[in-house]
């Protein structure tokens, strides 16, 4: 019997599409807008970043979805890598993806939520301590304060109710996406009906292009003020927008459970993606008739989407902004738990991660992929870096939040290794059935990989000090790729070499 025989099928075209759209929608587009406006410098590019965002995810979207019709097996891009590569390379997927990427992103989101929540009611707070910071060093401590408590409660939460079985997490997922997308759409059409303010829209639309207020080197002295800066300035500015659209390809994790996977993956991915992107751009539309362009830079706290809900109601706006963006966490969180674990199944089942993931419980989910993804989530919100500003005051960041920027970039190669996968695959495997092809092959495949390798270069060249570290990270999981396979065939497991069709 092949393993994706063992789970449900029971997600459907609009459950897969909910999942796609509700694993790329978290708190990213509420306030990444602000750092992408101090980095480009004007409404124009920054409307820019987002196109091309959206230009380079629905690319990748539009190419994915042949693989996705091709393998429509239990662990989406770990099974696309070691397919099209070999069983090291989509274990270093697997792994970056375990170790940082799936982990590290639900326990931002998870605090982020709770910072959220701090709004509603002010005594949730990361400096609100029930365990105080034990320092690890002059660089590193461990902490334990009521929002750290409430993130890792939600942690647990979402994987209890995981576990209880598919129904339940694609009701929990369809509920807040369809909630959280029509949140940000009406905060997209009140922001340019009442949050409208023409001497906004008129500094911002009337002058695009002129580069103004405060602006970030981006690396080596550049900035926006030069053209080449400016080229470097919107590469830069993907890591932030690129990161609020990441986990379009989530729903490839699930694929096992996919109903008519070769026609509903494809359409989901593409579906998904297309309403996102499209919200994502509209949204900053709102940003830019409701705020001045220098109130997006310098706004608190960087909550653009909140600045803008006060413009739309002084009252209440912000309260109703908070609200929704905690629902829109709550549906993002749910979507990243439920997909992950899919994945450690598929890298169970090779031998290649902890036994007890490969197991699916009564609920016909596993469980034990859950249990193990939800612990070292909840590890990760535990430790603190420590700097000393000038002024001899100790300020308190996150540990995750440091390693999810190292492998942002480690992220966009394997995407790119992966889109690299079809002309890969269509050279190997020549004779395998394409229930869909990549639309626009070989030229839309190829320009992502252009357009993504742009971005990296840059990234490598001038954001050293986040880039290379990735790079590390994903490299320890060579030994341990190596210790795997050793005893994955001590205990009688023969590694995966081939493609097999099912």
């Amino acid at each position: 019997m092949a393993q994706e025989e063992k789970f449900v099928r029971g997600l459907g075209l609009l459950d897969s599409t909910m999942i796609v759209a509700g694993s790329m929608i978290g708190s990213g587009i509420f306030i990444v807008s602000a750092d992408i406006s101090r980095q480009v410098g004007s409404p124009g590019w920054l409307l820019v970043v987002w196109v091309v965002t959206g230009l380079l995810t629905l690319m990748a979207s539009l190419s994915y979805g042949e693989l996705a019709a091709m393998m429509p097996k239990a662990g989406g891009q770990y099974v696309y890598l070691r397919e099209a590569y070999s069983p090291l390379w989509g274990f270093l997927y697997g792994w970056t993806l375990f170790l940082v990427i799936q982990t590290g992103t639900i326990a931002a989101v998870a605090v982020g939520f709770a910072r959220y929540l701090g709004v509603l009611w002010p005594r949730i707070s990361e400096s609100s301590y029930l365990i105080p910071p034990i320092h690890l060093g002059s660089s590193y401590a461990i902490s334990l304060s009521n929002a750290q408590l409430i993130g890792i409660g939600m942690i647990l939460l979402l994987t209890w109710m995981n576990s209880l079985g598919l129904r339940l997490g694609k009701l929990i997922q369809n509920t807040f996406t369809i909630a959280k997308t029509g949140a940000l759409a009406a905060l997209i059409v009140l922001g340019v009906t009442i949050g409208y303010r023409a001497v906004a829209a008129t500094s911002n639309f009337g002058d695009l292009w002129t580069v103004r207020g405060t602006l970030q080197d981006v690396g080596g002295g550049l900035t926006a003020t030069t053209a080449f800066g400016l080229f470097v300035a919107i590469c830069v500015a993907q890591t932030n927008s690129l990161f609020s659209s990441d986990a379009w390809h989530s729903i490839s994790f699930t694929a096992g459970e996919v109903r008519d996977p070769r026609r509903n993956l494809p359409l989901s991915l593409a579906l998904g993606t297309i309403l996102v992107i499209s919200l994502y751009l509209l949204a900053n539309i709102a940003y830019l008739v409701s705020l001045p362009f220098e109130g997006i830079q310098t706004v608190a706290s960087d909550r653009v989407a909140s600045a803008t809900a006060g413009v739309i109601s002084p009252g209440f706006g912000p309260a109703l902004m908070a609200i929704g963006i905690m629902i829109s966490i709550f549906g993002c969180n749910n979507g990243l738990i439920l997909t992950g674990a899919r994945a450690y199944y598929a890298m169970a089942q090779d031998g290649l991660f902890f036994r007890l993931a490969k197991q699916l419980n009564r609920h016909q989910v596993p469980a034990w992929g859950l249990l193990i993804q939800s612990i070292w989530s909840c590890v990760l919100i535990l430790p603190r870096t420590v700097t000393t500003a000038p002024d001899g005051t100790i300020r308190y960041g996150n540990l995750y939040g440091n390693l999810l920027n190292y492998v942002i970039s480690a992220a966009l190669i394997f995407y790119i290794l992966s889109i690299g996968g079809i002309f890969v695959l269509r050279y190997r495997r020549p004779e395998v059935s394409r229930p869909y092809r990549a639309f626009g092959y070989p030229v839309i495949p190829a320009l992502y990989i252009i357009g993504a390798g742009v971005v990296l270069g840059i990234l490598f060249v001038y954001q050293t000090a986040t880039t290379w570290p990735g790079l590390v990270i994903v490299l320890t999981g060579v030994p341990v790729y190596f210790i795997w396979r050793r005893l994955a065939r001590k205990r009688g497991i023969k590694p995966v070499e081939a493609f097999a069709e099912n």
